[in-house]
């Protein structure tokens, strides 16, 4: 993999940089996360080279000095809200964080259930937390928030929500998503901080978008993509352009609670430490940047795959067009045009040749693209994934690495005792049959130890995929894309 970011000294510079901060003020720090602290394969696709974890690894540097807080919105937890990538609720992701961040040698001193007004659901995960030893807080919702400040900054306001102990310099206050009340959380922290005679602190700590990059540039465009649920806009901030006469680029949530955000502030300390919301943030990433052109383009072909996942998900009804609009928008901004990629046009290359039959293809580390179309025994995107295979361990394409013989006992399973119409093979069955065949077949054994150099490869499917033949997709660390368009057009339900 062409690497376009510098994570070793992200590491380094990222560490000293949040050091200072805290220093900064006293040693207490509250520093809102925003983003994903250990799974973050968002910024590792854009950024080739980042690491999933390398936040995690980089706070690990002052793991002695931290202690984290995690928040979960009251209102999140009454909707049973799920984490899109995760397929899982946001009450169950606030134990998963836990467990994860101990398991690291983390300190994780409570839990704080925000935005409560009495749910019942939001009790009984209280009761189970609290059964589990977990200390919890509650912080309720304040009328006028986060536009009445002399309210908010008052005794009926911050000072009815409970008082998060601590004991350490730095306070991570991190969450499951988005709006579960993290920067509320901290700023109700200092109030009751400097009630007594504490001088805490607040920052912000988000990798996206990049502040010192420019605007338009790929990265803060895909940045863009990934938040089009949210509705967020990259802006110049008009803030640090009167205070500094520079520009940096923020986000319009940040710029549009950055007023109330210094009067709280105010009415707190005194006076605001900052001039505008790119002071408040603690993130070095831009600095670590050290081939533009492989950071622009793995963010082309993020934005690409953001805008594929958006028409399959109109497609099937989970989508708004409205996202779809803007990621649209963003498309052209970057300048990017749909069927462009080598593995899209191979994909409808093999389909067309078949008779608009289902395809795949998959391009390779070194650029060579292999396809893979529907057969009896196996799916398009099975296939690709054997030939993938056989073109990595330099294998002819004509061996078969797993015989028909192989094969049918699970097409006979599948249909005539599991209740499945198709009888041909998913990904993760095929995988299973390769592996049983290496045991006796040493061709099969060298293909199958080719499966971590798939990692980072892009697939084009030319139908939706099944969740089945995502997941392991997703698994073997593969970027898919696939076409809005149904294998079987004509049907009305059509399984995940």
């Amino acid at each position: 993999m062409r690497r376009g970011f510098d994570n070793n000294k992200y590491e380094r510079i990222q560490s000293e940089h949040i050091k200072e901060r805290v220093e900064k003020f006293g040693n207490k720090l509250y520093l809102e996360l925003g983003g994903k602290l250990f799974d973050d394969y968002h910024a590792s696709r854009v950024l080739p080279g980042f690491e999933p974890d390398s936040k995690l690894k980089m706070l690990s540097k002052l793991s002695d000095r931290i202690e984290i807080v995690i928040v979960i919105s009251a209102t999140d937890i009454e909707k049973n809200k799920v984490r899109g990538d995760l397929g899982i609720t946001y009450d169950m992701d606030v134990l998963r964080l836990r467990d994860a961040f101990r398991n690291r040698g983390f300190l994780v001193s409570s839990v704080c259930i925000t935005h409560y007004y009495g749910q019942q659901s939001a009790d009984a995960f209280r009761a189970k937390l609290e059964r589990m030893g977990i200390r919890t807080y509650l912080h309720y919702m304040i009328e006028g928030y986060p536009s009445n400040v002399k309210l908010i900054a008052s005794d009926d306001g911050f000072g009815k929500n409970d008082y998060i102990e601590t004991t350490r310099p730095l306070v991570i206050v991190t969450a499951p998503g988005p709006g579960s009340g993290k920067m509320a959380t901290c700023l109700s922290q200092l109030y009751h901080e400097y009630k007594r005679g504490v001088k805490a602190g607040y920052a912000k700590f988000e990798t996206f978008p990049i502040w010192n990059i420019p605007l338009k540039h790929p990265v803060n465009l895909a940045y863009e993509a990934a938040t089009a649920d949210l509705n967020d806009v990259n802006m110049i901030d008009p803030f640090h352009l009167e205070a500094y006469g520079k520009t940096a680029v923020n986000y319009n949530r940040d710029i549009e609670i950055f007023p109330v955000v210094n009067a709280m502030f105010e009415l707190i300390a005194g006076k605001s430490p900052y001039h505008s919301p790119t002071d408040m943030g603690v993130n070095m990433a831009g600095n670590c940047i050290m081939d533009d052109a492989v950071c622009c383009e793995a963010s082309c072909n993020e934005i690409i795959r953001r805008y594929f996942k958006s028409l399959c998900e109109l497609k099937n009804g989970a989508q708004v067009q409205s996202e779809v609009y803007k990621l649209e928008l963003l498309m052209n901004q970057a300048g990017l045009v749909l069927g462009s990629r080598p593995v899209e046009q191979a994909a409808h290359a093999v389909s067309e040749k078949t008779g608009g039959a289902p395809a795949a293809a998959i391009e390779l580390p070194d650029g060579t693209v292999v396809t893979g179309k529907t057969g009896p025994l196996l799916g398009a995107a099975s296939s690709a994934l054997l030939n993938a295979l056989k073109k990595l361990a330099g294998i002819e394409q004509e061996v078969d690495l797993v015989s028909a013989a192989a094969i049918e006992p699970i097409q006979t399973l599948k249909t005539n005792y599991l209740g499945s119409k198709n009888p041909r093979l998913h990904t993760d069955e095929i995988l299973i049959a390769l592996s049983s065949s290496a045991a006796a077949n040493p061709t099969a054994a060298l293909a199958l130890r080719q499966l971590s150099a798939l990692k980072g490869c892009d697939m084009h499917s030319t139908v939706i995929l099944s969740s089945v033949d995502t997941d392991t997709v997703k698994k073997l660390g593969m970027y898919l894309t696939c076409e809005p368009a149904y294998e079987e057009e004509g049907r009305k339900y059509h399984k995940k």
